[in-house]
């Protein structure tokens, strides 16, 4: 898929690892003035960020596959979603940040990775998983 097709903006790593550390500053600097650190340990953040993808699969449940962009169809379901979507990557970046895990330079790593796992001429147009792409 390329970037076009993800809706992503084209942007360089470093640009991309500084708007990350951005958020995360920003993130760290919230929990800081509430004096949350002694909550947000990695356990309590990876279920954090567990429950949050849970409340945001909750508006697709029952809902066919067919049907599910047109879910964010509706304003106000359209903007719970977009909430619980922050919710999750703003507990998985403090989670990086708490772990001290690059975020930008770990996505890099996986998405070259993946690149590997799912060459586009095994991959394309099929959900496959890589350990299987190479079976008839």
């Amino acid at each position: 898929m390329s970037e076009q097709n993800l809706g992503v903006a084209s942007a360089t790593s470093s640009q991309s690892a500084s708007d990350i550390a951005t958020l995360q500053a920003k993130i760290l600097a919230f929990a800081a003035e509430r004096e949350w650190q002694q909550f947000h340990d990695p356990k309590n953040l990876a279920m954090a960020v567990a429950v949050e993808a849970g409340e945001l699969m909750d508006h697709f449940r029952w809902v066919r596959s067919e049907e599910a962009r047109r879910v964010l169809d509706d304003a106000r379901t359209r903007t719970e979603v977009e909430e619980e979507a922050a919710d999750v990557a703003i507990l998985l970046f403090e989670f990086a940040a708490v772990c001290g895990i690059d975020l930008g330079a770990a996505i890099e790593r996986k998405l070259a990775r993946n690149a590997e796992r799912y060459p586009v001429a095994l991959a394309k147009g099929r959900a496959v998983k890589h350990d299987r792409l190479r079976e008839g």
